[in-house]
């Protein structure tokens, strides 16, 4: 009996795999939850359903609670957004979800990977630099209320 209500409502151990067009609308609410402008789930899933995206996703139990996309040309690939659900951070989620991507995206002939950062992001910026990702430029004002971004990239293979 103890094991079953463990497993009922316990802490399952996430599990990581690739997002599929169906998931859509579970990222659009974490997107939503975690930057000041959302992606609508339309948005979404027209990402998902692009043959050069990569999308993978974090999962307990039957509940999304992280992803991440990418968009790939010829060797090249640009992340375009991670994030993990508010209630499920600080929980070393994002480096292996970021770890498993970047191993695809090396599968597909990816050889460079860029993202920008807000440069007041300091806890991405951690993970990126965690993750072997290094400062290639700035974009001044590139975000809402005037923050920088960080054009960042880590090279592959």
């Amino acid at each position: 009996m103890t094991k079953l209500l463990a497993r009922l409502f316990g802490n399952a151990k996430p599990n990581f795999s690739e997002a599929r067009p169906a998931d859509g609308a579970a990222i659009a609410t974490v997107h939503g939850a975690s930057f000041k402008r959302g992606w609508g789930e339309d948005e979404i899933h027209r990402l998902l359903i692009e043959r050069n995206v990569v999308a993978h996703r974090a999962m307990s139990r039957r509940k999304l609670i992280g992803f991440i996309l990418s968009r790939h040309a010829a060797s090249e690939a640009e992340i375009l957004s991670i994030a993990i659900a508010p209630a499920w951070r600080g929980r070393a989620l994002a480096r292996p979800l970021l770890d498993l991507h970047l191993r695809r995206l090396a599968g597909l002939g990816v050889r460079a990977v860029f993202l920008d950062v807000d440069k007041g992001n300091v806890p991405a910026r951690a993970l990126y630099e965690r993750a072997g990702f290094h400062e290639v430029g700035q974009r001044q004002g590139y975000y809402a209320g005037g923050a920088t971004a960080l054009v960042l990239r880590r090279d592959l293979g």
